[in-house]
């Protein structure tokens, strides 16, 4: 698009556009009546059937709870940013439902119980996706044609379809990843009226669709990334535009810091003042947090607690692991077994609270003396930890740890706190401080003799250790969350008791750790047991599905799965842009003599499908380089680009191909091929829809099933 203040070579370089603004009054007649009956046809599409099946299908039950949890105000953790979930909960809170249904498994019945609202507010924003591809192709291309066949591809896949009518984040990301890209590309068309109230508002509603994306998931970075690269692209024509003053320069850039970073950050902050302030009840995610962030939490037992606010010998202590959900260092009076290191009492980590967490701090020469003046323990003391129930102390040695066979073995060994030197450990407070100081110090235990540190692995014992964490002694880890304890409870008579309340973090300590959590958790996501995972090459090749509800003949089956004939030709447009932007780019460069439709299409394809090709690559090529889990849902923001990407590429290949050969029916012969691209659509919808809205009866490969004939690749599990 042509950018305000843009050089003159620059603005020749964009035919299209201004051919678009000459025939805007009749292309903005012709488009009211399709945009119309797009959005008509995308709300029945969504909400046919909305209520089928009346149970728990794939990912409801974790977020349909989440939104159960906002409702009873119930604390949770998730890998995500808070807003679907919030969102989610208001639509089912607006709707009737209570907050009591259980959300145990996929195919749980609903009963009674009100689910629909829920399911109606994710299929309504789902709804939006098809007019939104629309509005954003006919910006760019300035064609209802190529519009409409670009919301036909979102329209009529049955994989968009499935993936709105449940109670899901995608939905409510893709709506907010759309609204940002029409937000951008509406803005963009206004740059010849800078300032305006229309340029002001694309500009703010960019800025809050942004937000909005990021607030579901993190994924929403890769739209920040794409608006922020077109940001710098009309800056840096302005810049060079002699006749835009410095002081002009300046007010566009204010106005996109303004609308761009400030109000998304602002918005963004404001949807975990929100989470944290309605969320205030403890609950199951307390114990990914730290102890300062529970003691936040009404029912929690940190909640108005009061404890003595330093450590000192003598105290009895819990110490809580700072990586994300790992528990507290725990024992009990079990050995390990034979064969595993040493037959000495098991240490372990514990993710609920009982007296097997509690442990005496005492010097590492000398019993503690109650009698002796008070001393407090100070970075750099060498300290025991005596097992308060069984009395025998934190010890490590030379013998691999049970299962990281790299570290080594922590075991409670002695009688009564008397061991022997494999008991001291040094203790290290990060930070600065010199003091340890309950909740707020982050502390390591560095064994004297062996120079490791004490840690927890993450992974999980055999019955043999009760399926509680493995505890080792680390010689690689020591910069890791897994070596960091804090002190949780803290009891000593000879120290005065603060209220806890005075060491709760503030808001914005808060959310730092709310993100370090959230992203320490998503990047350790691992498959759980007969999970259906996926690779990112599997993706736009349609390799395989997802089950959301039935496996058998006589279930209603709904399965995940793309219309094949969109996909395919999704990915045929992929291949076929590169060729025709290469064979632009050389054209315009090489200054090849071409006719004024040939250079149109050239130019456009180079800039507005530039612009949907760099959307396709930013919201697929970072997978190949994640190490946490993927699904096949993954691909559903690339595959919006794609869609539209095609629409604009068989577009251009079919003027490209009536200008070579057909110059005077050029028009005709556009028409005609996006018509039986439409119709070949059409039929293709017709095939696959029972994959969207329900199967039941015989499985794909008997003869009487509606998908007889259709399991086109064996991959495919329907």
């Amino acid at each position: 698009m042509v950018t305000a203040g843009m050089p003159q070579a620059a603005a020749v370089s964009h035919p299209g556009q201004r051919r678009g603004r000459q025939e805007r009054p009749g292309m903005e007649r012709a488009a009211g009546p399709v945009l119309v009956a797009v959005t008509i046809l995308s709300l029945i599409s969504r909400f046919y059937r909305l209520a089928e099946p009346p149970h728990v299908c794939w990912d409801e039950t974790h977020f349909g709870k989440m939104g159960s949890y906002y409702i009873n105000r119930t604390f949770f953790f998730d890998v995500h940013p808070p807003l679907g979930k919030m969102l989610i909960g208001l639509a089912g809170h607006v709707t009737g439902y209570n907050g009591s249904f259980s959300f145990v498994k996929p195919g749980q019945s609903y009963g009674g119980h009100s689910y629909v609202g829920m399911r109606g507010f994710c299929a309504f924003l789902g709804s939006w996706l098809p007019p939104f591809v629309f509005l954003i192709v006919l910006q760019l291309w300035r064609s209802v044609m190529v519009a409409l066949l670009a919301s036909l591809l979102l329209l009529l896949d049955t994989g968009c379809i499935t993936l709105s009518q449940y109670i899901l984040l995608d939905p409510i990301l893709l709506f907010f990843i759309m609204g940002a890209v029409l937000s951008m590309v509406m803005f963009q068309g206004c740059s010849c009226r800078p300032f305006s109230a229309p340029w002001w508002l694309w500009l703010a509603l960019t800025g809050v669709n942004l937000a909005g994306a990021m607030g579901v998931k993190f994924v929403g970075l890769f739209v920040i990334i794409l608006v922020g690269v077109n940001t710098v692209r009309d800056l840096w024509g302005l810049l060079g535009d002699m006749s835009v003053t410095l002081v002009v320069l300046c007010r566009h850039l204010a106005a996109r810091v303004f609308c761009l970073i400030l109000l998304p950050l602002t918005l963004y902050a404001l949807v975990f003042a929100v989470h944290f302030t309605v969320l205030n009840k403890s609950g199951p995610g307390d114990g990914f947090f730290s102890s300062a962030f529970q003691s936040r939490l009404g029912g929690n037992n940190l909640h108005n607690a009061s404890m003595p606010e330093h450590l000192a010998y003598g105290s009895v202590v819990t110490l809580k692991n700072v990586r994300t959900a790992a528990g507290y260092l725990h024992s009990h009076w079990h050995l390990y077994p034979e064969g595993v290191g040493a037959r000495q009492q098991q240490v372990t980590t514990y993710s609920h609270k009982d007296q097997n967490n509690q442990w005496i701090v005492k010097k590492h020469d000398a019993e503690y003396d109650p009698e002796a003046p008070l001393e407090f323990v100070h970075h750099g003391d060498i300290i025991r930890l005596e097992h308060k129930s069984t009395g025998r102390n934190l010890h490590s040695h030379q013998r691999e740890a049970p299962l990281t066979k790299k570290h080594l073995q922590v075991t409670a060994y002695g009688t009564n706190g008397t061991g022997d030197n494999n008991d001291f450990w040094r203790i290290e407070v990060t930070g600065g401080s010199h003091k340890v100081k309950v909740l707020r110090s982050q502390i390591r235990l560095l064994h004297l003799s062996m120079g490791c540190t004490l840690g927890s692995s993450g992974k999980t014992l055999p019955k043999w250790g009760w399926e509680q964490g493995e505890v080792t002694c680390s010689p690689y880890l020591r910069e890791s969350p897994n070596t960091l304890w804090n002190l949780e409870d803290h009891e000593n008579r000879r120290l005065p008791n603060i209220s806890v309340s005075i060491l709760k973090p503030s808001f914005l300590e808060a959310l730092l750790e709310s993100h370090i959590v959230m992203l320490r958790a998503n990047s350790g996501l691992k498959p759980k047991e007969h999970e259906v995972t996926s690779k990112p090459w599997h993706w736009p090749v349609n390799f395989q599905g997802l089950r959301f509800s039935g496996v058998n003949a006589s279930d209603f089956r709904i399965y995940l799965l793309g219309n094949p004939v969109i996909w395919w030709l999704n990915l045929g447009g992929l291949a076929l842009y590169v060729v025709l932007a290469f064979c632009a780019a050389v054209s315009i460069q090489r200054g090849f003599s071409m006719s004024r439709e040939v250079k149109e299409v050239f130019t456009l394809l180079l800039e507005s499908g530039g612009q949907l090709m760099l959307g396709w690559l930013l919201h697929y090529v970072p997978f190949f380089f994640m190490g946490r889990v993927l699904y096949y849902h993954h691909y559903f923001p690339a595959l919006l680009f794609s869609s539209m990407l095609s629409a604009v590429t068989f577009s251009s290949f079919l003027r490209l191909f009536a200008a070579a050969l057909w110059p005077s029916y050029g028009g005709a012969v556009h028409t005609v091929g996006v018509t039986l691209l439409a119709g070949t659509l059409l039929y293709s919808f017709y095939l696959f829809h029972p994959l969207a809205y329900g199967m039941v009866g015989p499985l794909a490969d008997a003869a009487d099933s509606p998908m007889a004939g259709l399991r086109w690749m064996e991959s495919w599990d329907f």
